[in-house]
């Protein structure tokens, strides 16, 4: 089997710098403070390109934490990849994940957020595809979260 590549874009009424400070530039900050029961720290680096994060999940999942590695930070263009290299539990049929995001301005004053996600399996190993989209749709879940706080609190991240 080889890799699985996923596409979503999703539309929000949240403008583009906005989106980018909360689930790029400052998520380790801004994200635990609207949901709390997620922690990022960086382990190392400064955020920018080659910096290690770690998200840990409290409650509400089989995932106890992932590390990240970013690979690419670009503030003026508003995009941003990342790798996923860990976690707990870390299936034994990937090898790792990759992520693209771009957000984009809409003409309303939002934003569209558009990403790209590849999934490597390890040598001679297949990939649940079924357990993969379920996981990304709790992924959805937890961006539909943050949009919502962030409409009904236009000044959370001033």
């Amino acid at each position: 089997m080889g890799v699985l590549t996923f596409e979503k874009e999703i539309k929000t009424a949240v403008p583009q710098a906005t989106m980018f400070k909360v689930f790029v530039l400052e998520s380790h900050t801004l994200i635990p403070k609207i949901l709390p029961n997620i922690s990022i720290e960086i382990l190392e680096g400064n955020g920018g390109p080659g910096s290690i994060k770690k998200t840990s999940f409290t409650e509400g999942g089989d995932t106890k934490y992932i590390k990240t590695k970013v690979e690419a930070l670009d503030k003026d263009n508003f995009t941003y990849s990342y790798t996923i290299i860990g976690g707990e539990p870390w299936s034994d049929n990937i090898e790792k994940v990759c992520y693209e995001i771009k957000i984009l301005a809409s003409p309303d004053g939002g934003s569209i957020c558009k990403s790209s996600s590849k999934y490597y399996p390890k040598e001679g190993c297949q990939l649940d595809e079924e357990k993969i989209k379920t996981g990304a749709e709790k992924a959805f879940g937890m961006f539909k979260a943050i949009e919502t706080h962030l409409l009904t609190n236009p000044d959370a991240c001033n």
